[in-house]
């Protein structure tokens, strides 16, 4: 087989090639310079030969090497996310200039608050890839503050707080107010407070491990704000984990209304003190600021709000 020669084409302001670039992802998503090379049209030489050379360019080790197998090293796994994130936006751009309305493709890679993603994200999934086949998603659930750029996530979905540095940009998506949810069973076992200086006196599930704050901070209309501290039965880093606790009996959990609606309608939670509330809490989007605002991210966005308001109407 003889191996087809790939223009030169490189980045601006840089010696890397991007054929070279597309050479070493198709390496190792198959795993082997044979199989690789054959998707690019090459012979196993002339792939090996164009990744020892990229090796060379970087100045460090992309693979490992051994008679049996080929694998990834903890660079060649960074600079794998980072050369498909180039390919699919150089993809997209070309895909811009052809068409007058594209239709994203690719992979989105998405890292989303565990509870929240349980909740309302994984029903939203169906309708979204149903729209749009040309995308596939990877997705984390954690309610870990991750470093997207670091970590080679396109967007976050987070409960809380959004991010304040200048690497990202931030948009409010959706709100929830949290209030005050427990079993029946711990009704029965422990009894019922009558009211919020009560609480002290009962197992609270806290969010928050370390020096994390455990207060509580409600509001009322006959007291206003009142901060609430007390008895910490058991601390977790996982809201979806303070529900299941919460349905379970350990305690009283301080949970967002979409994180218990089903529960509530089919007896597993009740609400307790239903005139204090939480203070509204945001549901953010986050991206990074330094990349343009890709097709898949905006098009997960857009009908991610479409979806927001037609599940409260």
């Amino acid at each position: 087989m003889t191996g087809r020669k790939i223009a030169s084409t490189k980045l601006a302001g840089s010696a890397l090639d991007i054929s070279a670039m597309r050479i070493f992802v198709a390496v190792a998503e198959a795993g082997s310079f044979v199989a690789g090379g054959k998707a690019m049209g090459l012979t196993r030489s002339a792939a090996g030969k164009a990744l020892t050379r990229l090796e060379a360019y970087l100045e460090t080790r992309l693979f490992q090497r051994t008679t049996r197998r080929l694998s990834l090293t903890t660079e060649g796994h960074e600079f794998y996310h980072r050369c498909c994130r180039i390919l699919e936006d150089i993809q997209e751009a070309e895909a811009s200039i052809r068409q007058n309305s594209p239709l994203p493709k690719g992979i989105l890679r998405l890292t989303v608050s565990e509870g929240y993603g349980k909740m309302v994200i994984l029903p939203f999934f169906q309708e979204f890839l149903q729209n749009l086949p040309g995308i596939s998603i990877e997705v984390s659930f954690s309610d870990r503050v991750v470093d997207l750029i670091e970590e080679g996530f396109d967007l976050a979905v987070r409960v809380g707080n959004g991010a304040t540095s200048h690497q990202y940009i931030t948009q409010v998506i959706d709100r929830t107010l949290p209030q005050l949810f427990v079993s029946p069973d711990y009704l029965k076992q422990w009894g019922k407070p009558e009211s919020l200086a009560n609480l002290k006196d009962h197992r609270r599930l806290v969010y928050g491990l370390g020096s994390a704050s455990t207060a509580w901070t409600l509001v009322d209309k006959e007291h206003g704000k009142i901060t609430l501290n007390g008895s910490n039965h058991v601390r977790f880093d996982s809201g979806d984990a303070i529900r299941t606790a919460a349905i379970a009996g350990l305690g009283i959990g301080y949970l967002p209304s979409f994180m218990i609606d089903r529960d509530i309608l089919q007896g597993r939670l009740v609400q307790l003190l239903a005139e204090a509330r939480g203070e509204e809490v945001a549901i953010h989007a986050i991206y990074p600021s330094r990349r343009h605002l890709s097709l898949r991210v905006r098009a997960f966005i857009d009908g991610l709000k479409n979806f927001l308001s037609n599940i409260k109407k």
